[in-house]
């Protein structure tokens, strides 16, 4: 999976309060969770962005709570891909299984918000085609990759069928 879009540059420990308030819990379809994405530390957040654009954070990213609508109102703003320094451990595992494509980058200092991306998601490779700057990441195995690519766990056991189930 390839992404390419304009970088959203956020802060260490962000939170899933603050990727979606608790305010709005309340429902799990996309597009409302997507129109309130981040707006507590960007009110504007989610009219300013633009399909497939990119999200890079510091260390950290999604603490908080295990629930899934952070994946959901992200996805659902239309953002292709975030990149982190690092993740929370239940949000990593939450974005798989949600189907949103999530990539580690040790040094992120060098990608400034406004400048813009091409991640490719099966080698880890991210070119700021801004800087002219490349960035590794390492790339998640290929089974995992196809979740993200099915959009989630539960798409991708629905496109294996019960077949691959059985012993």
């Amino acid at each position: 999976m390839k992404f390419k879009g304009k970088v959203w540059k956020f802060k260490d420990d962000v939170n899933t309060d603050e990727i979606i308030p608790a305010r709005y819990l309340n429902t799990t379809d996309p597009r409302e969770l997507g129109a309130h994405c981040m707006e507590d530390i960007d009110k504007e957040f989610s009219k300013k962005i633009s399909r497939g654009d990119i999200i890079v954070a510091g260390k950290n990213f999604g603490c908080g709570s295990s629930r899934e609508h952070a994946q959901i109102s992200i996805k659902g703003a239309g953002i292709s891909c975030v990149i982190a320094q690092s993740f929370a451990r239940i949000f990593l595992r939450n974005s798989i299984n949600m189907g949103l494509a999530i990539l580690e980058i040790k040094d992120v200092g060098g990608i400034k918000e406004g400048d813009y991306l091409e991640v490719d998601l099966a080698s880890g490779s991210v070119s700021n085609l801004t800087e002219h700057k490349e960035y590794k990441a390492k790339p998640f195995p290929k089974f995992i990759q196809d979740v993200i690519k099915s959009g989630g766990l539960l798409k991708w056991i629905g496109k294996r069928g019960t077949k691959q189930c059985t012993r």
